[in-house]
């Protein structure tokens, strides 16, 4: 009989055998932005910088700024105010009935 011997790495890399280890989350949802970015023991996000008042942005990343800008949303508030900037922001008021005549003759 022989004797076979397996040789068993006993530290501890970063690689595969490590990556059982890891079950315990480090970023969590952020309020502000939405994304898996928020850092529970630092309490930051690291996406847009909640709970800081500015938020995260650097000219480096130009795309990234692009893609976060006002109009990439749904801009519930701010695509109606050209149209209400046209009238001064006028409020109350009704428009007049337009005349039959003027219809028809265009």
């Amino acid at each position: 009989m022989t004797n076979l011997s397996v040789c068993v790495n006993v530290t501890q890399g970063k690689g595969t055998g490590s990556f059982g280890k890891r079950r315990n989350k480090t970023h969590t949802l952020c309020v502000r932005c939405g994304r898996r970015s928020f850092h529970l023991q630092k309490s930051r996000c690291s996406a847009c910088a909640f709970p800081a008042a500015r938020k995260r942005k650097y000219n480096w990343s130009v795309k990234a700024i692009r893609r976060k800008t006002t109009g990439t949303g749904r801009m519930r508030y701010l695509r109606h105010v050209p149209r209400r900037f046209k009238s001064g922001f006028r409020e109350g008021t009704e428009a007049a009935p337009r005349k039959k005549g003027a219809a028809a003759s265009a």
